[in-house]
């Protein structure tokens, strides 16, 4: 199976670095020094990593074969792509790829079905399962330990426990306005 890990950013310097969006939980393993990546548009790779290092907070990478600031250059916004064995798992039991819970059912805790993962959303904050009701609509979930109380892959579930308006129209809002009470 194969994962996007990365993009490529603007080069950095003149000797062929360049910064590197990162898209995956593990850098240091799949973007370390001999990784061999296939790229998006496949034309640019494979690209072999010959070097990385940080530098303010960003990855900076060097491939193999890219000495100069116009090669780099030319490399910008392409995909880095890994490939991974569909049964391999994150080193945190608590953590998922993106492909082990895409097309999972999703239920509340009282065994109400609400849909099927069709997409997660990555953000700076928290990722969201972006879940498709059976009407065809769409519903934002956001992955968080309160709200998704379970992942069973062997189920092929979610488990969530949704607040009042998450993935209803029933929503309560409470307001001191509305108590009656006058400052």
């Amino acid at each position: 199976m194969q994962l996007v890990v990365a993009r490529i950013g603007r080069a950095h310097g003149i000797k062929g670095e360049v910064t590197v969006e990162v898209r995956t939980d593990e850098p240091e393993l799949r973007l370390g020094p001999g990784a061999v990546l296939t790229t998006d548009p496949p034309s640019v790779g494979p690209l072999t990593i010959e070097t990385g290092r940080v530098h303010s907070g960003r990855l900076l990478l060097r491939f193999e074969g890219v000495r100069d600031r116009n090669a780099a250059e030319a490399l910008r916004n392409t995909l880095l792509i890994a490939d991974v064995d569909p049964d391999e798992r994150p080193e945190d039991e608590d953590e998922y790829y993106d492909h082990q819970l895409i097309d999972l059912d999703v239920v509340t805790k009282d065994g109400e079905q609400v849909g099927r993962i069709t997409e997660i959303s990555h953000l700076p904050t928290q990722d969201l399962f972006v879940v498709e009701r059976p009407d065809g609509t769409e519903v934002y979930v956001p992955f968080v330990e309160e709200i998704v109380t379970e992942i069973d892959l062997e189920e092929q579930r979610a488990v969530i426990d949704p607040p009042p308006g998450l993935i209803d129209d029933r929503v309560e809002v409470a307001s001191s306005r509305d108590s009656g009470d006058e400052a």
